[in-house]
């Protein structure tokens, strides 16, 4: 008597950015009946269309899309929502028999959907306290506090991003325990197949430079000039990201646009090592290449692997 074989139930794209996974995930959807859930933080946002690269309408393929567009720049990201969101999608595709395909870079979101996470609460006065500071003092100097108490935590944030460091040190004075230590072991929540798309250093910080200059060519400066009448300048997430913090930079008339554009190419690839740092210490990421030469295969490659998940 022949038992039917188990399929995961969520396929996940994960590695840093501009290795291909959007096209990926594209094509595994359409080959599994299934949809695209979003797991970039930055591509929440609408209107940040043009420096988060995300995909349009055509280069979806009718494959629908989820989770992309729904907060507005003056919105501060959450995890614990997104989680929320996120799982509530899933579900939904589960029940009607679709396939999930999760896609993105933002680690922490990834693990938080599918993942058994639970995210601390906030305590305010704390809070207020840090962002005092980090007014005060910058988020260099807080980022060097939160080395000496989590090198892990400071190695996987940018030394920049002062919300996130605050939200650390914030998680740190609360538990008493390293911001780390309150993300628990790889116990997943659905049965899901991480796929990790491995591309070269030297092709990859070549895929960057050539992605910003396409961003420029594109109107990524108007789209920064719009979304600025919108509140992206006070949104304190929005506001951080790659290229667009960088352009409010130049809008200011703290540098020119030329220096914005290197700066974006230079914050990007170390985006990308910290991206790619983190998804290697999840051991359950099978790793493909997305090199150049193996660009055309790269797609059947990774059906073989989710079959090869199936059977196993």
């Amino acid at each position: 008597m022949s038992t039917a074989t188990p399929t995961p139930r969520v396929i996940a794209v994960v590695g840093p950015t501009a290795a291909g996974k959007s096209d990926l995930g594209v094509h595994l959807a359409r080959q599994l009946g299934g949809e695209v859930v979003n797991a970039d933080s930055m591509q929440l946002y609408r209107g940040m269309d043009i420096g988060t690269a995300k995909l349009t309408e055509g280069e979806r393929g009718g494959i629908p899309h989820h989770l992309l567009d729904i907060w507005d720049v003056t919105e501060t990201a959450s995890v614990a929502e997104y989680q929320r969101l996120a799982r509530a999608e899933i579900d939904r595709l589960l029940a009607e028999g679709r396939t999930p395909v999760l896609v993105g870079g933002s680690g922490l979101y990834v693990r938080g959907a599918i993942d058994a996470l639970e995210f601390p609460g906030t305590d305010p006065e704390v809070r207020a306290r840090l962002e005092a500071e980090l007014a005060e003092r910058g988020s260099g100097a807080l980022h060097s506090r939160l080395a000496g108490l989590d090198p892990e935590a400071a190695h996987a944030i940018l030394p920049s991003n002062g919300r996130r460091i605050v939200r650390a040190l914030e998680v740190i004075e609360i538990t008493g325990r390293p911001f780390t230590a309150n993300l628990p072991g790889h116990d997943a929540v659905y049965d899901t197949v991480q796929i990790g798309v491995d591309v070269g250093r030297p092709e990859l910080d070549e895929r960057i430079a050539t992605r910003v200059d396409r961003m420029w060519e594109a109107g990524l400066v108007d789209e920064v000039r719009a979304l600025e009448g919108h509140g992206l300048r006070e949104g304190r997430t929005a506001s951080r990201a790659l290229g667009y913090q960088q352009v409010l930079a130049a809008l200011a008339g703290e540098c020119s646009e030329q220096e914005a554009r290197d700066e974006t190419v230079r914050a990007t690839k170390r985006f990308a090592r910290r991206q790619d740092s983190w998804f290697r210490r999840d051991p359950r990421v099978r790793w493909l290449s997305g090199a150049a030469a193996d660009r055309r295969e790269l797609p059947d490659h990774a059906l073989t692997l989710v079959e090869r998940a199936i059977t196993a």
